[in-house]
C-alpha cells in the first residue's frame, strides 16, 4: 500500500486532512477549530509522504516531524499521524486501540472543558450558575473544568485585576502580578464554584498563562482547602513556544494543589525536563499538537515511570479528534484521569459524521468501540455540502 495524496479542506470552523492510498483507504485527521490557517502547512508535508507505506506510521512521521514545532506548528503532523493510524486500523480491519497494544479499559472517563453555557455576567454568582448547568448537563460529567486568572476573560472582566496592561490580538499575551483586589475575586469565584459541586463533581481550573510566581504559589495555596482538581498551565501553556520546567517546579513545590501544563508543547522530548524534574503534577498534552497519539502514549508512560499522572487537553480538536482521544486513552497507563471532551461545532457536525455512539458520554464515561480504525467516517454526501469552494475534490 502506498500513500497517493494529502488533502486538506476547511469543514466549518474545522480543518480537515486527509491522506489518500492506492487501495481505496483513506484516513482522516483533524485539527483545532481556529487554525483554519494550517492548510498550507499540511500541504507542506505532502511531498515528503507521497509513495510511502502508511501503515509504518513510525517510519513515515520520522520524515516529517522534525519539521513541526510547538502549537500551533505541530498540528499538521499531528493530524497526518491520526490519518495514517486510521488508515493502518482499516487495513488490518482492526480499531487502533488494538494497534497501539490493546486497552486497558472499555471506558475512558471524559472531562468537560467544551459543553459550554452562556455566562449572564463575572460575579461569583454567575460562575455559581453556570457551574449548576455544566452539573446538571446530560453527560453527567464527573470532572468540570472551568477558566480563570488570565484564561477566558477574567483579567477583562475585573477592572485592576492584575498590574499589567490588558492585551489584545495575539493569543494570551497578558501577563503581571495580581493586585489584592483581583486576587480575592478570583478565589471568591473558585469558592463559589465549589459550593455547587460540592464533592460530587471535580472542579478543574484553566488559568491560562500570565501568572508570576508569587500569585501563582498564593492562589495554588489557597486551592487548598477547596480540594480543586488542578490549576492549568499558570506559567505558560497555550501557544508559548517554551516550558519553563524549573519555573514550574518552584510552584508545584510549594504547594499540594496540583499544578498542570502541556497542551502547547510538540513531542515527547519536550516533556522531558518537565516530567524528569516533576515540575508539574499533571501533564495535559494534546494529540492534535503533540506529534499524534503515538506521541502521547509514549509520553504518557514515560510520565506513569516518573508518577506523573496525565490528563490530555481536547476541548476544540472536533469529532475525529474524539475518535482518536478514544482509541488512545483506551490504551493509556493507570496514571490517566480523563481527557478534555470536545464537540462538533456548528451542530450540524453531527450529521455529517458515523460511527460514533448515541449518546456519546454517559454518566461522564465513553464506552470504546470496536469499529476498525478510529471507528468514525464522513457520510460524505451530507460532508460534500459543506466543502468550500475550490475544496470539491476533497473526498474524490
Amino acid at each position: 500500500m502506498k500513500i497517493t495524496d494529502v488533502k486538506c479542506t476547511i469543514i466549518g470552523q474545522n480543518p480537515v486532512v486527509r491522506v489518500t492510498t492506492d487501495e481505496g483507504i483513506s484516513g482522516i485527521g483533524e485539527i483545532e477549530s481556529p487554525k483554519t490557517y494550517i492548510k498550507p502547512h499540511v500541504l507542506f508535508y505532502k511531498p515528503y509522504i507521497v509513495g510511502q507505506d502508511p501503515t509504518n506510521v513510525n517510519r513515515v512521521l520520522l520524515k516529517i516531524k522534525n519539521l513541526g514545532s510547538y502549537k500551533p506548528w505541530g498540528s499538521a503532523v499531528s493530524a497526518i499521524e491520526m490519518a495514517l493510524w486510521d488508515i493502518a486500523g482499516k487495513a488490518s480491519g482492526l480499531p487502533v486501540y488494538k494497534l497501539l497494544g490493546g486497552k486497558i479499559r472499555d471506558k475512558v472517563r471524559v472531562y468537560n472543558g467544551g459543553v459550554r453555557f452562556p455566562m449572564k455576567g463575572t460575579t461569583p454568582e454567575d460562575y455559581a450558575d453556570n457551574m449548576r448547568k455544566m452539573k446538571d448537563a446530560k453527560e453527567g460529567f464527573t470532572i468540570i473544568k472551568q477558566a480563570v486568572g488570565f484564561h477566558g476573560g477574567m483579567h477583562r472582566a475585573m477592572p485592576d485585576f492584575f498590574y499589567g496592561e490588558v492585551e489584545d490580538g495575539s493569543p494570551y499575551i497578558s501577563r503581571g502580578l495580581l493586585t489584592e483586589k483581583g486576587f480575592k475575586y478570583a478565589v471568591a469565584c473558585v469558592k463559589a464554584m465549589k459550593d455547587v459541586l460540592g464533592d460530587e463533581v471535580g472542579l478543574a481550573l484553566d488559568c491560562g498563562p500570565g501568572w508570576m510566581v508569587p500569585s501563582a504559589i498564593k492562589f495554588a495555596k489557597a486551592m487548598e482547602p477547596l480540594n480543586v482538581m488542578w490549576l492549568e498551565d499558570m506559567i505558560t501553556g497555550d501557544y508559548t513556544p517554551y516550558t519553563l520546567a524549573d519555573v514550574y517546579r518552584e510552584v508545584t513545590r510549594s504547594t499540594s494543589t496540583s499544578i498542570h501544563t502541556g497542551e502547547q508543547i510538540y513531542l515527547r522530548q519536550n516533556f522531558k525536563d518537565i516530567i524528569e524534574k516533576h515540575a508539574v503534577n499533571i501533564i495535559g498534552p494534546d494529540p492534535c499538537d503533540i506529534g499524534g497519539i503515538s506521541e502521547l502514549k509514549w509520553t504518557a508512560e514515560y510520565a506513569d515511570l516518573h508518577g506523573i499522572l496525565v490528563a490530555p487537553h481536547g476541548i476544540v480538536n472536533g469529532l475525529f479528534g474524539l475518535a482518536a482521544q478514544v482509541q488512545m486513552c483506551a490504551t493509556l497507563p493507570k496514571n490517566y484521569i480523563a481527557f478534555e471532551y470536545p464537540i462538533g461545532q456548528p451542530e450540524w457536525w453531527y450529521d455529517i459524521v458515523k460511527g460514533l455512539s448515541n449518546p456519546i458520554v454517559k454518566d461522564g464515561f465513553i464506552e470504546v468501540w470496536d469499529k476498525p480504525g478510529m471507528g468514525v467516517e464522513f457520510n460524505e454526501k451530507a460532508a460534500r455540502k459543506h466543502l468550500p469552494e475550490g475544496d470539491e475534490d476533497f473526498f474524490d
